[in-house]
């Protein structure tokens, strides 16, 4: 099988190009444009093998997508390209927009075209994966409910609201051209490779450079973190067993709130790497003004991915978060190649014009 996978060089992207790589033997074209957030050096693992190849370029761009399409013959699309930070959706929401609403949008065009001229047998296989983000249904304060996959979309942030648009392109391509989609919505990713700007590497790091561990609000805000290995392996399921037109919801069990997050990283810094001074990284916590639009609570109901595919993730937060530091202090070397002047740690999403 050959296998697109859009925005390769990002972080979960990356892991799902590692684990086609490792655990399959299909080949793949990894297509990125390289934002601030693509590294190729996340794949430096792989990028060698025969069955490996890239490809510079923007999904918005719909001329090199169809020459893409015609060269490689993809029988899936896994398509993971998105701007994807809340906090630089605050900032700066026009990208959001062209990338997550244009750039799909375009992605759709190519494959519906190039889709209508396969033979009958060709398009018994084709997939387009859509690859999306459990804040497309908002906030789910006040309840203990689980968004599941027929919550109704309530997006908070321009991100959010950008991928909810994106959601709702691939089910029309479906719908009225009958394009053979799946999608998926995940909890927060976390793991290996993941850029400095998110909360868990952003906190590691700072705390390991003696800065503030800045937390919004009062760090009550709960999320349901997703080791991002087992996510790809979800991913790969869907594309491989899903059914078309499903959406599945992809969850890692493990709701924590930010703060309990954050000082488990400092007692987990404090016992791989201790302070000089003896302190523990818990004095670094700065608790800062919330962000604008902040969802309180995001919890993922996956029974149906587990039921009707098997998936289950294999990571608990406790095993996955400890795999993270540890990965981050023999990886330092990689980190401060990432913070090459585009992101250094500032204060993102105040929502300052």
């Amino acid at each position: 099988m050959n296998i697109l996978v859009t925005g390769g060089a990002g972080f979960i992207g990356s892991a799902v190009l590692r684990y086609l790589i490792k655990s399959t033997d299909h080949h793949v074209l990894n297509l990125d444009k390289l934002t601030y957030a693509g590294n190729l050096e996340s794949l430096s693992e792989i990028d060698q093998n025969p069955r490996y190849q890239f490809v510079q370029a923007d999904i918005c761009d719909a001329t090199t997508l169809t020459q893409i399409f015609e060269r490689f013959q993809p029988d899936a699309v896994m398509h993971l390209a998105a701007e994807s930070h809340v906090d630089r959706s605050i900032d700066g929401p026009a990208a959001f927009i062209q990338t997550n609403i244009v750039g799909t949008y375009t992605l759709l065009e190519v494959a519906r075209k190039y889709y209508a001229a396969l033979s009958a047998q060709q398009k018994s296989v084709f997939r387009l994966h859509h690859i999306s983000t459990d804040e497309v249904y908002g906030d789910l304060e006040g309840t203990t409910d689980l968004f599941t996959e027929t919550t109704s979309y309530a997006p908070s942030s321009p991100y959010s609201a950008s991928k909810a648009s994106s959601d709702h392109l691939v089910r029309a391509w479906h719908r009225t051209y009958g394009l053979p989609v799946v999608i998926t919505n995940c909890s927060n990713n976390y793991g290996p490779y993941h850029f400095p700007e998110k909360l868990i590497p952003l906190v590691i790091l700072n705390a390991l450079q003696g800065k503030a561990l800045p937390i919004y609000g009062k760090g009550d805000q709960i999320r349901d973190w997703l080791f991002v290995e087992d996510h790809a392996r979800a991913l790969y399921s869907v594309v491989t067993q899903g059914k078309v037109g499903e959406t599945y919801n992809i969850g890692g069990h493990n709701e924590k709130q930010n703060i309990e997050v954050v000082k488990n990283i400092c007692q987990i810094l404090d016992e791989l790497r201790p302070r000089a001074d003896g302190q523990s990284y818990a004095v670094l916590i700065e608790f800062v003004k919330d962000r604008p639009g902040h969802d309180l609570r995001y919890a993922i109901d996956a029974t149906k991915i587990a039921n009707e595919l098997g998936w289950k993730p294999e990571e608990t937060f406790e095993t996955g978060i400890k795999k993270t530091v540890q990965w981050y202090l023999e990886h330092l070397d990689w980190c401060h190649r990432v913070q090459d002047g585009s992101y250094q740690g500032q204060r993102l999403g105040v929502g300052a014009s």
